[in-house]
């Protein structure tokens, strides 16, 4: 059986648009390698050194990155070589090979591609966990992905059990599971049960990709079966747009499940390790020309297989799907020692045969032994000026050592029964000694560090903060620039904040200054505990890492509270309940600024038939402090 017999007419339509963009969320790529001469590639910073070297990490980021860029005239032959390409590094090398990434890394790096325009974005990776649950920043980055139309492709993992992987298995991600040249599905790819409605086998044995310094190896694992999935979804988007369309990734992965052709089960092999079934290009080719696609919604498995004939931990280490062995392994809870891997099993010594180079451009074959030498080669969209990132963060305040030999010194400096709080008292200009850190749950999610002519006002704040136990939250706003790395061993992105916008409060302390400039009178209680509510919700079931300009909106609205406290002092009765919240770009901004409304829905909570309120402020998040723009607007809706 012809695994990708149909990617020469693919081509023959398209090699790909640099209007098409697809992020590659793994180890270092080497850029000099003679498959990406005149790619469009840039690398984005992020906690990761982007330095290839023959490491663990680059080897993997660079063969992946290979199978979608790979130019046509070089020793690889790349799915959509004409594509623009970001890669993201979010794999390392550590002492046993890998590195782990957090999901919270991961979240950072899923919105950077976001930003920066992605159409796609490929993970060949992920974390086994015990349920398709991830944590909460992971979520709202996969639902940024959702609001924005942007879609990953994630490794559905090698384990070879009925387990899942995050962020494969989140219901809008397209999961993708590995099979070899005869379509059946290899013995280590991942059955879990969220797989059966969103997951497709692809060709994962044998692929030929780059290796970092020059020359090419074979690999296997569901790790280089994604790419294969992801290069396709963006032919078929190049496809789309030179058809005058607008391209849609959510519809093209669509198309490929509900063209998805079931397994041979001759054998009588369990029908969940086919997934929803395998690629199948062409199918999904006539479904987006012929605009067939129907939407996918909570579809059983035999709805959507087309016939022939037709995670909660945020430090938690999100891994490469990496070296494993051929067995079948059970289920396991998620766990620090496990993370995002990558997704790449032992290469095979078995050459298919059956059928020749052309038939399936990404197979090795047993004649195919190129090693070329390294040619730099620098892309034109790799030079261009560094975006400031500006950040609006929420979280508890803490602080690190950084070194045991630091920790050390002050607790040599400090006189016995002296605590840390009263000896920075007695000693302020050791401030600067620390590292300190914005937590979420505990977890540092960035470290804060002043500069400037003002840093010592800043420092003065943090201790303040630090000493009064009052205060349960500050507000960091500022300019990503650079890592640090903790005690811990993790690094974490550094802040340099803006003193005028950081603040820390209680909710408590909060609802009492709202109460006292917004008096309710007799429903003094119900309009506390609204805006109780909706501070609370922010906190927890919208915790972000502040760096989208959403966000940013989001969070000032909890800190500059006063439009809140307009809403439920003017808007709301008791019988009244807090709906959704949401943000949208304003149609009302100024010039050379950035507007988001922040939009509160409320709903009847005797009767819901009844209309409800809507009521959204404008929040400009052009600078590195937001400010709130015109009055609270308002307006009922239909329930």
């Amino acid at each position: 059986m012809a695994i990708l017999p149909q990617l020469k007419s693919l081509w023959n339509e398209s090699l790909g648009v640099t209007d098409v963009c697809i992020a590659v969320l793994d180890g270092p790529v080497d850029q000099s390698h003679p498959c990406f001469k005149r790619a469009n590639l840039t690398r984005l910073p992020t906690l990761v050194s982007g330095v290839a070297d023959r490491g663990s990490a680059s080897q993997h980021g660079t063969h992946v990155a290979s199978v979608i860029f790979g130019r046509h005239d070089s020793p690889i032959r790349g799915i959509a070589p004409n594509c623009r390409g970001l890669i993201v590094p979010v794999f390392a090398d550590g002492r046993d090979g890998l590195a782990p990434c957090s999901q919270i890394d991961l979240a950072r790096a899923i919105t950077q591609a976001v930003d920066r325009g992605a159409n796609v974005i490929n993970i060949s990776g992920g974390q086994l966990a015990a349920s398709a649950e991830s944590d909460k920043l992971l979520a709202n980055a996969v639902r940024l992905c959702q609001e924005n139309n942007v879609l990953i492709v994630a490794a559905a993992g090698n384990d070879g059990c009925d387990c899942l992987h995050v962020p494969a298995a989140l219901e809008s991600v397209l999961a993708v599971g590995a099979m070899d040249v005869r379509g059946h599905p290899i013995e280590f790819s991942n059955w879990g049960e969220a797989y059966q409605s969103h997951g497709i086998l692809a060709l994962g044995e044998n692929i030929l990709g780059a290796i970092p310094g020059g020359g090419t190896a074979a690999k296997t694992g569901t790790s280089f079966a994604t790419p294969i999935v992801s290069g396709i979804v963006a032919l078929l988007l190049s496809i789309q747009l030179q058809q005058g369309e607008k391209p849609d990734p959510h519809a093209i992965r669509d198309a490929l499940l509900q063209s998805a052709l079931s397994c041979d089960r001759s054998n009588g092999l369990d029908r969940r390790r086919c997934l929803v079934g395998t690629l199948n290009i062409s199918g999904a080719y006539a479904l987006i020309t012929k605009g067939r696609i129907k939407p996918m919604s909570n579809h059983k498995l035999e709805e959507i297989i087309m016939q022939p004939n037709e995670a909660h931990n945020a430090i938690a280490q999100l891994q490469p799907s990496e070296v494993i062995e051929f067995e079948l392994k059970p289920p396991i809870p998620q766990s620090s020692a496990i993370g995002v891997q990558a997704a790449e099993a032992k290469t095979s010594t078995f050459i298919p045969t059956n059928m020749s180079i052309e038939e399936n451009p990404m197979m090795i074959t047993a004649s195919d032994k190129t090693n070329a030498a390294v040619t730099p080669s620098e892309c034109a969209s790799c030079s261009g000026s560094k975006q400031i990132q500006l950040v609006y963060a929420l979280g508890e305040l803490g602080y690190d050592f950084g070194t045991q030999a630091r920790r050390d010194s002050f607790t040599q400096a400090m006189p016995a029964g002296m605590n840390l709080l009263d000896y920075l008292e007695q000693n302020p200009f050791e401030a600067q000694s620390l590292i300190w850190t914005l937590n979420l749950d505990a977890t540092p999610i960035y470290a804060i560090m002043p500069a400037g002519p003002y840093a010592n006002v800043t420092y003065e704040r943090l201790r303040s903060f630090l000493r009064d136990e009052n205060i349960e939250r500050v507000s960091i706003p500022g300019y990503l620039a650079g890592s640090v790395k903790l005690l811990s061993g993790q690094t974490v992105p550094t802040i340099i904040p803006e003193v005028r916008g950081m603040y820390g409060w209680s909710v408590a302390a909060l609802i009492e200054n709202l109460r006292q400039a917004y008096p309710a009178g007799p429903s003094e209680e119900d309009y506390s505990n609204k805006i109780r509510e909706y501070l609370e919700r922010i906190y927890y079931e919208f915790r972000n890492l502040g760096v989208t300009p959403q966000e940013r909106a989001l969070n000032f609205s909890a800190t500059n509270a006063f439009q809140i406290a307009d809403v439920m002092s003017t808007g709301t009765a008791a019988d009244v309940g807090l709906d959704t919240i949401t943000v949208e770009k304003s149609p009302i901004c100024r010039t050379d600024s950035d507007c988001y409304d922040v939009k509160l829905q409320f709903f009847n909570l005797q009767d819901s038939r009844r209309a409800g309120k809507v009521y959204r402020f404008t929040v400009d998040v052009s600078d590195a402090i937001p400010v709130s723009i015109g009055r609270v607007r308002s307006w009922s809706v239909a329930s």
